[in-house]
Formats: structure tokens, sequence, C-alpha cells
């Protein structure tokens, strides 16, 4: 949880302007109108939320955590001078930590859509409904990339649920409803507009795609319903811009459509399958527009291709600019990540492609991206610095699991054992080895044989965030 001067978590005016769209029933066609009475103004938002309200839950989660602990912890005097801090030398305790949250039932089985940052570490997950009964809740799934995840609880009546909305139908200045627990006061419902759409520079999530709503969210409103104004989810709630830790008008839901496509592959018992471009992409800069003779900025340009990707094989070459997706403009490559992740694996998607100042259309096939070669993931040990370190092979699969830029292959290190030799000598999940003491590294098989005996020196050319660096380490 980021405050003061960033993002915050969002755990889970007024009835002048509620007649400003009025309520239609599912499947009715929706109006945007002005208020024409007094009457009107009295409209209320209840037959919305009376329906609505059953399907959202509160969360709660709890673990256990190890905290040092000091005789002098509960001194007055000592906690005057360095309040929560501690003191070292103390004592480990461990103690419960709980957290409250907000979900949304989506299925009447019992399928509830939450954060992932909601349920993250939790030893126990309880979900309690509006009816005040509580059920002790499992994870189907959690995605890190979206920062969502699925819960389960065992029902044996059908439960109140809500039904998905397009969130590519909103726009800007539509009445919305979020509904959640913040605090822990209970269940509350906050209403205001769609101050925007496709926020992709919020840096939430690794899919960062977001509406924003001025509509208040605090601290426990994670993972609930922001829904419209025919009672469907159009968003889950998940974050806020705060610097005092409350709402300041400025909060962030993840879209229906990309919570549906988790809440599907959760239900086909299966993790979420993503298309793979096969390729890297840059924003296209006012300087860039002009440069290419466009009236504005727009789209992405194509700045490197896998040969054996889907962008490859569907005739897109470096240099092209994207400047839709089946109709959807998109403004950078968040917005383009989005949006083909949004359409899933399988068929194909529209690209509008700007080559040489001429518009054309390109069919680009929706794949996975492939597992080749397999990871093959060891865990070196031995005299070298290495020892300590989880490595595994690259391949586009892993490049898009780990949301690596580029196209990289080789080796990377997913992980390192604190204390370990890796460890002291900075190696870094992330880092990709090309060459250990002259020999190129290809493959995790190749990095354990050079690695097995010991040396006097080790030359080490490491890739880490897009620099390459030279070193040589002395035993």
């Amino acid at each position: 949880m980021r405050s003061d001067t960033g993002w915050r978590w969002a755990f889970g005016p007024i009835a002048a302007i509620a007649a400003m769209l009025a309520w239609s029933g599912p499947g009715e066609a929706e109006q945007r109108v002005v208020p024409q009475s007094e009457a009107e103004l009295r409209l209320s938002y209840a037959p919305i939320v009376r329906e609505a309200a059953p399907a959202v839950v509160n969360i709660h989660t709890s673990r256990m955590v190890r905290q040092r602990f000091s005789p002098f912890f509960d001194d007055p005097f000592f906690q005057h001078f360095f309040g929560d801090r501690g003191f070292g030398g103390g004592r480990e305790r461990e103690r419960v930590q709980n957290s409250l949250g907000s979900g949304v039932i989506v299925d009447p089985t019992g399928l509830i859509v939450t954060n992932a940052h909601v349920i993250d570490g939790a030893d126990e997950i309880r979900v309690a409904l509006t009816d005040r009964r509580e059920f002790s809740a499992e994870v189907v799934s959690s995605d890190e990339d979206t920062d969502l995840a699925i819960l389960r609880i065992e029902v044996e009546e059908a439960l109140p649920h809500l039904e998905f909305g397009d969130s590519d139908s909103l726009e800007v200045g539509d009445i919305v409803l979020a509904i959640g627990n913040p605090f822990g006061v209970g269940q509350t419902v906050t209403s205001g507009i769609v101050s925007a759409v496709a926020r992709t520079q919020v840096g939430v999530s690794d899919y960062g795609f977001f509406i924003q709503t001025d509509a208040a969210i605090n601290p426990g409103n994670s993972g609930g319903a922001l829904i419209d104004m025919n009672g469907r989810l159009v968003g889950i709630n998940t974050a806020i811009f705060t610097r005092s830790g409350g709402s300041h008008g400025i909060g962030f839901a993840t879209p229906s459509n990309m919570v549906r496509l988790v809440v599907g592959s959760a239900q086909a018992g299966g993790g979420v399958e993503r298309p793979w471009f096969g390729g890297g992409l840059q924003e296209v800069t006012p300087d860039i527009a002009d440069g290419l003779g466009m009236a504005r900025p727009l789209g992405v340009i194509v700045a490197s291709l896998h040969g054996r990707g889907p962008a490859a094989q569907a005739g897109l070459q470096i240099g092209d600019v994207i400047t839709e997706v089946d109709g959807h403009e998109v403004a950078d490559p968040n917005a383009f990540r989005y949006r083909l992740a949004t359409r899933g694996v399988g068929g194909t998607v529209d690209l509008s492609v700007l080559r040489e100042e001429e518009l054309r259309t390109v069919q680009l096939p929706l794949e996975p991206a492939p597992e080749d070669p397999p990871r093959d993931i060891r865990d070196l040990d031995g005299p070298s610095p290495f020892a300590g370190a989880r490595v595994a092979n690259l391949s586009p699969a892993l490049v898009e699991e780990l949301s690596l830029r580029g196209d990289p292959d080789g080796v990377i290190v997913v992980a390192v054992d604190r204390g370990s030799p890796a460890h002291h000598v900075n190696l870094q999940p992330g880092d990709i080895v090309h060459q250990v003491n002259g020999v190129q590294i290809d493959s995790t098989q190749r990095l354990e044989a050079e690695t097995r005996s010991p040396r006097r020196a080790w030359e080490l050319v490491i890739e880490r965030d897009g620099r390459i660096i030279e070193t040589v380490l002395r035993g």
C-alpha cells in the first residue's frame, strides 16, 4: 500500500443529478436525459441498489506474521520517543494480522471476484453476505497481472449475483455507484460519475487500463462493485489516489471486460491465457507523430518483432503504427495490451495499421505464447557466485508471464535465496545471464555446467532492466 504522495489500495452527488440518467431494467435501451420536472429531481437510486447490494460481500482475511518484541515496547516513555518501531535485540513473537476487503458474487453457485491484493498471503479467508451469514472461502485462482482473484464458497442455494455490463460502452459523465465495505463500517453505497476511461498510467497492475470515478472509494472498498444505471457490474474497485489515506474523488476500477475474462478462465478450470503479440511496442509521441506526418499522436509503433510470433505471421513490419484494435483506438502500449488481452485466445483480431501514410487492416491471430524452449528451472549450488539462485530458460511464455519488455532470450534468474553466495554478490530476480567467463549462456544446462568447478575469478555479463553489466568477481 502506498500513502501520503502516491497510490493507496482501495481495499475493497446527489439527488439533483439522479435523474440525469433514468434507470431502466436490464435489456431496455439506455437513454441519457436531463431532469424535466421537480418530480424527476426526487428520483432515487434505491431500486438499483436493492437489486445489486446483496451480491456484494465483505471479505475478512487473517494471516500469521512474526514481529520483533521488546519488554520495553509497551512502556509509554519509550513509545513517546520511538513510537511503533520496536527495539533491537528483542524477542520475536507471532501475531494474527487481519484485513478487510470487498468482493462481488458473479455466479449463483458461489463464485466471487475480488482483488488479488485483498487475499494476498492470507491463511484464512471468510466471506460475509449481506444477510450476515459467513462462509469459509477457497482461492480458485489469483492473477497478479490484473490484480484479480476468484474465490468460491460452498452454498446449497442459488445466491444473488451481478451480471456483467460492457465496460467499453461507458462514457465520461455516466453515473455509477460504488458498493463495498470502507473502513470495515459495513456495506456502503456511494455515487459519482465516470471521470475518465482508459487510464493507463496508474501503475497498479501489469494490465494498466482503468475506469476513473469520483464515487467515494476508501480503504476496505477493494474488490467491491462499480455498477451502472442498469445495475450491471462495469468494474471492480481497485485503487485510489490519496495524500491522506482517504478518498479525494480519484478512484480506479478494473473494467468488467477484463474481469469477465479472468472469471471465465476460472470457470473453465484453467489459468488466464492471453494472446501473444510477438513484438515490442513504443508509444507515438508528438515528435514522432510530426515525423510520420500524423495529424495527432495516436497508436503504438512496432519496435521489434519475434521471428515466429503472430505479429510477424500477420505481416506486420518494424515501423508500422497500430492505431486501433477492433475499432478501439489505442493511445499507448498499455492500452494495446489491454485490448489484446480482453479478446482472449482463439480466432483473429483486426488491427488498423498505418504504413507509409497508408492505412490498412491487418488480421492478427490470437495465439498463446509458446513454451519453447522449456523453462527447465534449476536451483544452482556449488562453488560459484550463482549458488543459491534459481534460473530458467526464457521462452515467449515466460517472457509474458514475467511481463518482460522486448524480446529477450537466454537464462533468467527467477529467485535468489537470502544469505546465499548469489545474494551476497547482489544477483537479483529478473537478471538475464548472457556470459560466464567468456562462454555464451544459452540454457540453464549450460550455466550449470559452467559453474560446477571452482575458479579464482568469475567474469560475468548480465542484463538488468535493459542495461548490460560486465563485472569480475574474485574469490
